[in-house]
């Protein structure tokens, strides 16, 4: 597979003959077929809006495409997904395998509705032994591996990975100080004290003796535990007979961390040394799947999924995407357990080997120590889902409530919450939180750095109008909604964020050419991957993708305030022609006491719910984490303005000649207070610069 590298070129669609509309549906696809290739690839089916629906490979790109050149025959799932296609795209790989891999890679990226998904793709733990200093630290570690040292993981969660880091230091006495901390000691830390480091840092233990004990530890979290232990038991008998009794129970010690490490770990298979399980289980229109991850013998955890996916879909076509997808951006163990088994499972096992570079097997066991692990997760599956189910029911049940007292047509499918923090004006900083079916959306939460500077410090009221004004303008522009008055959908919007992050391709397969096609396009030898995918750094306004259950549009607004808090948000909002939005505010009650809110809704008079309404609850719940938000974004920003430096802000002042008036003047107060001629004395700071420097503090007074 190849592609020119830009990924960046316009989708090119048809329009309609005389009303310019998007053609979509059977005959549009049918016009891609005769051009495409027999051979093997990934597709993906786009709306007339853009949007991403689908993302599919296949073995013969023609034979495929061809079969949805009909809607005939079709699952509801699938006609749906055919009428609303106004474009494809296409890339040839190699093989089958490459193209599995990069439609596990396309899925997770573009997130297509009418694919399944996974909703939570956090990443997991490690345990890093660095490499690269004489006296290797032990810590936890998350994301990319770029710090030189040896990973051994992954863990369910940073929990796992803290008791365990706890009793390796205990068994190892390894250090987990920064190199730094390291650098600076001039006598042992309480850790040592406590038994739970050697203190190399002051020479308590010689480098040599101290590399030992590391590579104890790498032995044991690479499966030889039994030698490990083998050889503590061993030196404890030693230091016994030698009547070193002190020594011995050093050993003893060590011995009875390293069985609390498995001792909590709940099922052990000594069988199984390196395997993930995964378990599926369907339920109410939903699938959850647990995943078990084994390394070494040991258990080292578990977590539940619960994959987007259309309900006509069975347990086993969920499993195998979810899989693909996992090990996307996830190291491949040598042995994969399923409770069921999945489609194309030897396919599967061959992209998962030619991404880890050896063989991986994938098995559904039958008995055995395997089964029991299976069967484990498979009960794991059930309990996780059924949690889930009775949580979704009640916050059903309570946002139906939410509606029947703030007088809504519907229960609210996206309730956002705002509240301002600042000091007396400084370091303002307003907040969104997002509630929703699922309950808090923290991906998408949003902090604004209050920008006004005609604003009158502490004024809640225009810090309010900016926020709010900032969120929906923005919002009217990346959602295209239709409404009268509103500035133009979709125009250009410098806070917006760029289509800046290109899809990784798989390995170049010989010769196949990505493809790029919409009816009645004309063939040529140099289509290209269409779209650029937007998962970068986001800023203080961007939120996260949507979660598969949220629109972008609130459906409910709360503003924590009173009567004037309420009227600059209704202010904001006529002024940008949304009048459809309901918007409540939240009144402190008397002496602030929470129980006694009083509620203001356009319309009505001001009211207060029973004291014992689960209602007033859940607000109080929404109101304290949007107060939870804003002060903590607050005071980070705080922090970042009072660690400052006043050199920071002259231009041409880099961190070199920061060092150089610092080292000369001893602090930015004594650089503001020099007179130009001490300034010009200093070293590496030029007649010019010293210019600067002095005006800067002085009004350009000479």
């Amino acid at each position: 597979m190849s592609t020119d590298g830009t990924g960046t070129d316009p989708i090119d669609r048809t329009t309609g003959d005389s009303a310019g509309a998007a053609r979509t549906g059977p005959a549009v696809i049918a016009a891609m077929v005769k051009r495409l290739p027999n051979g093997p690839g990934v597709y993906r089916m786009i709306d007339a809006a853009g949007e991403v629906l689908y993302v599919g490979k296949a073995r013969s790109l023609r034979k495929r495409v061809a079969s949805y050149a009909r809607i005939g025959g079709q699952t509801n799932r699938i006609a749906r997904m055919i009428a609303e296609t106004a474009a494809m795209e296409f890339v040839s790989t190699a093989t089958e395998t490459e193209a599995l891999l990069l439609e596990a890679n396309l899925i997770k990226r573009l997130r297509p509705r009418f694919n399944v998904l996974m909703r939570d793709d956090k990443s997991f733990p490690y345990i890093l032994i660095t490499r690269d200093h004489p006296a290797p630290q032990i810590l936890k570690h998350r994301g990319a591996r770029s710090r030189k040292g040896d990973y051994f993981g992954p863990f369910a969660s940073a929990g796992a990975v803290g008791r365990t880091i706890n009793a390796l230091q205990r068994a190892f006495l390894l250090r987990s100080c920064s190199d730094s901390v390291y650098e600076s000691r001039t006598r042992p830390c309480l850790l040592f004290q406590i038994k739970r480091c050697s203190a190399p840092c002051t020479g308590e233990i010689s480098l040599a003796d101290y590399a030992a004990l590391v590579g104890e530890a790498q032995a044991f979290l690479s499966g030889r535990s039994g030698a490990v232990r083998e050889e503590l038991a061993r030196q404890m008998e030693a230091a016994s007979e030698r009547l070193d009794f002190e020594q011995a129970a050093v050993f003893r010690n060590r011995l009875s961390a390293l069985s609390h490490v498995t001792s909590h770990q709940g099922i052990n298979v000594p069988s199984v040394e390196e395997a993930d399980v995964f378990a599926v289980h369907q339920e109410g229109g939903q699938t959850s799947i647990q995943v078990f991850f084994f390394r070494t013998g040991q258990n080292w955890g578990n977590r539940a999924y619960f994959p987007r996916a259309d309900r006509s879909l069975t347990a086993a076509e969920v499993l195998g995407p979810f899989i693909s997808q996992f090990y996307d951006d996830k190291p491949v163990p040598r042995l994969i357990l399923l409770s069921e088994p999945v489609e194309e499972m030897e396919l599967l096992s061959e992209a998962l080997a030619l991404k880890a570079g050896r063989r991986v097997e994938i098995a559904v066991p039958k008995r055995g120590d395997k089964k029991i692990l299976t069967d484990h997760a498979l009960s794991n599956a059930r309990e996780a889902l059924g949690r889930r189910l009775a949580e979704t029911a009640s916050q059903e049940r309570l946002l139906a409530a939410v509606a029947e007292a703030f007088g809504l047509d519907r229960p609210p499918r996206r309730i956002e919450v705002y509240d301002n923090s600042h000091i007396m004006g400084t370091s303002a900083v307003g907040a969104m939180i997002v509630a929703g079916p699922q309950g808090f959306e923290k991906g998408q939460y949003r902090k604004f750095n209050i920008r006004d500077r005609d604003l009158t410090p502490g004024d809640d009221y225009g810090m309010m109008r900016e926020v709010l004004r900032r969120r929906f303008t923005r919002l009217l522009k990346e959602s295209g909604r239709d409404v009268p008055g509103a500035p133009i959908a979709g125009a250009a919007d410098e806070d917006r964020p760029a289509d800046t992050r290109q899809v990784a391709p798989p390995p170049a397969g010989k010769g196949g050419e990505p493809l790029h096609l919409a009816a009645g396009d004309d063939p040529s030898p140099d289509f290209r991957l269409g779209h650029a995918i937007d998962d970068g750094d986001r800023g203080d306004d961007d939120p996260a993708p949507l979660a598969d259950d949220l629109t972008p549009w609130p459906d409910l607004v709360l503003i924590d305030g009173g009567p004037g808090q309420l009227a600059a948000a209704r202010a904001v909002l006529a002024e940008l022609g949304i009048t459809d939005v309901p918007l409540v505010g939240i009144a402190k009650g008397i002496d602030r006491d929470a129980g006694r809110e009083v509620f203001h809704v356009p319309g009505r008079q001001p009211f207060r719910l029973a004291p014992r309404d689960p209602v007033l609850y859940f607000v109080q719940r929404l109101r304290d984490e949007a107060h939870r938000f804003a002060i903590g974004s607050h005071r980070a920003r705080r922090k970042k303005v009072m660690a400052q430096n006043p050199l920071d802000e002259i231009p041409g002042i880099g961190p070199a000649r920061k060092r150089a008036l610092l080292r000369h003047f001893g602090s930015a107060k004594a650089v503001s207070r020099a007179a130009l001629a001490d300034l010009e004395a200093t070293p590496g700071i030029s007649a010019q610069m010293a210019k600067t420097v002095y005006e800067h503090f002085h009004d350009g007074g000479g």
